[in-house]
C-alpha cells in the first residue's frame, strides 16, 4: 500500500504535467512569448505596391532579371529612383553580363533619317537597324505625365523619342522645350491625332504635318524633327510619301504593351520585357489619358532593360557644321 507521502508526490507531479500541457508544450517547458516588435505581418498575397488611381493591379513582369528592383515614384511625384549602373554600349550575352558593343546613334554625325525598312508597313520603321532599343512616347506633351516621364528617364540616364501631337505642343510649349533640353528626339504625331489622316488627300496630309512641325518649332525654333508616326499605326502609302517629302522617316514599332488600356504597371513592364529583342522600337504613351501606370512601369523597365540592351533615342539630323 502506498504511503501518504507517495500519494502526495504523485498528485503533485501529475498536476504539474497537466498545467504544463495546458499552458505550454506537452512534456516541456513553457515557450517564452515573442516580443511584439519582432512579429512580422503576413504579406498580402497579390499586393501591387505601385498601383495608382486608375490602374488595375498587373502581373509581375516575366523575363530577364527582376523588373521590380527600383521603387516606383510616390503618388503624383517624379520619383527618385537611383540611376541604373549601366553602360550605354552594353549588349546582351549568353551569361547575362553586359559586353562592350554599339553605343547607339550619334546625334552629331548620324543620318538625317533612317531609310525605309523592308517588312515595315509601307516602309515605316519597326526597328532601329542596330542592336540598341528605342523607347518612344506618344500623344504628348501632357502637364501631368510628361514631367514624370522625363524625370524617370533622367534618373536612369536614358534618352528616348517623343511623338508629339501638334495641339498639345501648342498648348504646352514649355514641355516641348523640356523634352528637347533633355536631349530626346522629337517626332511628329499629327495635329490632332487623326486616325484617318493617311486616307486623306496629299494636300491635307502635308498641311497637317507642316502645321504640327510649326507648333513644335514655335517652342524650339531649331528643333530637328526627323520622324512621323501615324496615329493608330493606320499607315498608307500616301502618308509615308508625304512624310518622306518633308524629310521625316515614318516610325512604327515592334513592341506594343497596350499601355493605353491601363492594365497596370506590372503588366506593362511584363509585356515590354517579354517582347523586346535587339533593335526593337517600343511604343509607350505619356499622354492621352491616365498614364500613371506607364510612368510607374518605367521604374521597373529602365534598370531591367538597361542590363541587357543599350537604350537610346533614334538618330536625328546632324547639327550644322
Amino acid at each position: 500500500m502506498l504511503t501518504a507521502a507517495a500519494v502526495l508526490a504523485v498528485a503533485v507531479l501529475g498536476g504539474a504535467y497537466a498545467l504544463g500541457h495546458v499552458l505550454g508544450r506537452p512534456g516541456g517547458p513553457l515557450a517564452p512569448p515573442t516580443p511584439r516588435a519582432q512579429q512580422q505581418p503576413e504579406p498580402h498575397a497579390g499586393a501591387e505596391p505601385d498601383v495608382r488611381p486608375g490602374d488595375r493591379p498587373g502581373g509581375r513582369p516575366q523575363g530577364r532579371g527582376d523588373p521590380g528592383l527600383t521603387a516606383p515614384p510616390p503618388e503624383g511625384g517624379t520619383g527618385t529612383g537611383a540611376p541604373a549602373a549601366t553602360s550605354p554600349g552594353a549588349q546582351p550575352s549568353p551569361g547575362g553580363s553586359p559586353q562592350p558593343g554599339t553605343t547607339g546613334p550619334d546625334p552629331d554625325h548620324g543620318p538625317a533619317q533612317l531609310p525605309a525598312e523592308r517588312g515595315g508597313p509601307y516602309g515605316a520603321r519597326i526597328s532601329t537597324g542596330d542592336s540598341y532599343v528605342a523607347l518612344t512616347f506618344d500623344d504628348g506633351p501632357d502637364p501631368r505625365y510628361t514631367p514624370q516621364t522625363l524625370a524617370a528617364l533622367r534618373d536612369h540616364h536614358v534618352k528616348a523619342t517623343f511623338c508629339l501631337v501638334g495641339q498639345n505642343a501648342k498648348a504646352y510649349p514649355e514641355l516641348v522645350r523640356a523634352i528637347a533640353a533633355d536631349g530626346h528626339t522629337l517626332c511628329n504625331h499629327s495635329w490632332q491625332h487623326d486616325l484617318k489622316l493617311g486616307s486623306r488627300s496629299g494636300t491635307t496630309i502635308r498641311a497637317d504635318l507642316e502645321r504640327t512641325n510649326a507648333a513644335i518649332r514655335a517652342a524650339v525654333p531649331d528643333a530637328r524633327i526627323g520622324y512621323f508616326r501615324q496615329p493608330g499605326g493606320a499607315w498608307t502609302s500616301s502618308v509615308v510619301a508625304v512624310a518622306r517629302q518633308l524629310g521625316m522617316t515614318s516610325l512604327h514599332w515592334a513592341v506594343d504593351p497596350q499601355d493605353w488600356t491601363r492594365p497596370g504597371a506590372g503588366t506593362i513592364a511584363a509585356r515590354v520585357t517579354a517582347g523586346v529583342t535587339p533593335g526593337a522600337i517600343v511604343l509607350l504613351h505619356d499622354a492621352g489619358g491616365n498614364r500613371q501606370g506607364t510612368v510607374n512601369a518605367l521604374y521597373r523597365l529602365l534598370p531591367n532593360l538597361g542590363r541587357w540592351y543599350a537604350l537610346a533615342a533614334l538618330p536625328t539630323a546632324p547639327r550644322p557644321a
